[in-house]
């Protein structure tokens, strides 16, 4: 029985765009890429869980979507002639997120996801209203919490903090129950035999039980990589999904070429932690670095990329084609491979740092952090953009932000925007010279000590909440030997390599290496794990671009 007669209340008055009809013509033309079925009333079209997931659109009859929950279920929607149903899930091939049923007798074109790719890369009218129909949609159910995911836990538990991060960048709706505030809890502990110091507890499904598990165990009961022949010979593998690994998967797979992106955690790479991007070329009024990566993802969705989440643990560089061996054991052949694993923030020499990471130290500020500390002093450590942009959006909902600057000012670090934005700010109070010295307290950040290098003056302030966006170190580790870095670890491209390094490397070829290609033949980097990268957003999705023109030469070599 379902415990709601009416649908999911909207956030956006765009009910015409996220629920749209087609107009008879448009009906036939996707008729010509599916099959007429028929459907009975009280048939289940889909359940919760499926992995072969129909494009459904409703000729006669009605169907609604509904999220079950044991024996009940709550309406999502009802879907009446000319509606069609899905969401983004449908480009992933993805798991089906609820339940879809027939309530009224009456037929209905169906057609398999590819079916349903080809038509919207073929069909440029009905390619946006499908398209946009699929993003509104995700953006209503992640608002709402509404999904096949339901995750408790603690506000001071960096696990819990780990796990929202990981589904809200990859933009997987989900329910939250804070153990400390719900009043009802225990019942559902209780029903599903969880006990407290399990925390935090995913369920996926209203079956699975999941005690604190990793980002790659609620992949898998998400299914997130089912779908994904981790076997099959791709033209180009790209390893990191930030924007240059984004940007060459989306000029890769609309341009023809089979694509397999990896990713360890979720899109958007550290531009992904970004709260706003206000230099970005296009966006005058500014994009979050997730809403950005999300958009940028579905594109390279649209046009047939795939992306698998798991970890690369090793480059095999002594044959082609090359091999990417990842953490699940698979071993992941490919013509061609782009690196885009991008750099980290620089962890301070600060003895107890890893105790209070997730627990009051962190590397973003998105909105799952801005909840943890709203009204409270926080401190944003480092002189950069990504540390402006963070200044500034924490200021919006807390009491005082602290920024602690290495060197005597911003000006050489920061654009000129940013840096008005913070001295017109009185919220946020720039500290040069100013660095931490000591991390204090229990299970959670309590105190900071900052020391001012050129007093020597030590303060102790009663501030829980520290942001570090300080430097960058390239993920390189992982490569081995495989490619000539430099002093740094970043990796060289093209001109950038010496002689000696070539000839070190055992460069095979007359020609030198293209723009953007390594010491190993066919082998890109772009991004912010390239040697003499500009750490711009937009020079990063250049460089992703760019690469796939050399891709193609490469491949036709």
């Amino acid at each position: 029985m379902t415990d709601a007669t009416t649908p999911l209340p909207l956030t956006s008055s765009r009910v015409e765009q996220i629920f749209p009809t087609l107009t008879p013509a448009q009906i036939r033309r996707v008729a010509a890429h599916g099959h007429i079925r028929a459907i009975r009333s009280g048939e289940v079209l889909v359940e919760q869980g499926d992995s072969a997931v129909p494009f459904l659109v409703v000729v006669s009859g009605e169907v609604e979507i509904v999220r079950p929950s044991g024996a009940a279920e709550t309406l999502i929607t009802v879907h009446g002639p000319g509606q069609f149903s899905g969401e983004v899930n449908m480009l992933s091939g993805r798991r089906a997120l609820f339940r879809m049923r027939a309530t009224r007798p009456g037929e209905v074109i169906e057609m398999d996801r590819q079916h349903m790719l080809a038509l919207v890369q073929t069909d440029a009218e009905l390619g946006e209203i499908v398209m946009r129909a699929f993003i509104l949609r995700r953006v209503e159910l992640v608002a709402a919490g509404m999904g096949d995911v339901v995750l408790i836990g603690s506000t001071h538990s960096a696990s819990t903090l780990r796990i929202k991060e990981f589904l809200m960048r990859n933009g997987h709706p989900y329910s939250y129950i804070d153990l400390e505030r719900d009043p009802d809890v225990q019942n559902l502990l209780d029903g599903f035999h969880i006990a407290a110091s399990d925390r935090p507890v995913v369920i996926c499904r209203g079956q699975l039980v999941l005690r604190n598990p990793t980002n790659q165990q609620i992949a898998d009961c998400l299914g997130f990589n089912q779908t994904i022949d981790q076997t099959h010979m791709r033209d180009l593998v790209i390893i990191g999904a930030g924007p240059s690994g984004l940007a060459a998967a989306v000029y890769g797979a609309s341009e023809g070429l089979d694509v397999l992106v990896l990713e360890t955690s979720s899109p958007g790479g550290q531009a992904g932690s970004s709260s706003r991007i206000e230099n970005y070329l296009g966006f005058p009024t500014g994009i979050s670095g997730q809403e950005l990566a999300a958009r940028a993802y579905t594109q390279a969705q649209k046009f047939g990329a795939q992306m698998l989440l798991a970890k690369g643990t090793r480059l095999t560089c002594d044959r082609k084609p090359y091999v990417v061996e990842v953490e699940n054991g698979a071993r992941i052949p490919a013509r061609t491979v782009v690196i885009a694993t991008g750099a980290e923030y620089r962890r301070p020499p600060l003895e107890n740092l890893s105790h209070f990471e997730g627990a009051g130290l962190y590397y973003g500020a998105t909105f799952v952090e801005a909840q943890l500390c709203s009204g409270e002093e926080v401190i944003v450590v480092g002189g950069g953009n990504s540390a402006g942009q963070a200044a500034v959006f924490l200021a919006e909902t807390t009491k005082r932000v602290h920024m602690l600057v290495r060197s005597g000012g911003l000006a050489d670090t920061m654009s000129r925007y940013l840096i008005r934005r913070i001295e017109e700010t009185p919220m946020i109070v720039v500290r040069p010279h100013t660095q931490i010295v000591a991390l204090e307290g229990g299970d959670h950040l309590e105190s900071v000590r900052w020391r001012n290098g050129q007093t020597g003056q030590i303060e102790k302030h009663n501030i829980s909440h520290v942001f570090v966006m300080t430097g960058a170190a390239p993920n390189t580790r992982w490569l081995d030997g495989c490619i000539a870095l430099d002093a740094k670890g970043f990796i060289k491209t093209g001109s950038a390599l010496s002689p000696e390094e070539l000839r070190a490397a055992r460069w095979p070829l007359v020609r030198p290496p293209y723009l953007l290609e390594t010491s190993l033949p066919g082998v890109f980097a772009v991004g912010d794990v390239r040697s003499g990268n500009i750490k711009r957003v937009a020079s990063a999705v250049g460089e992703g671009s760019i690469a796939i023109s050399f891709v193609h030469q490469v491949l036709q070599e």
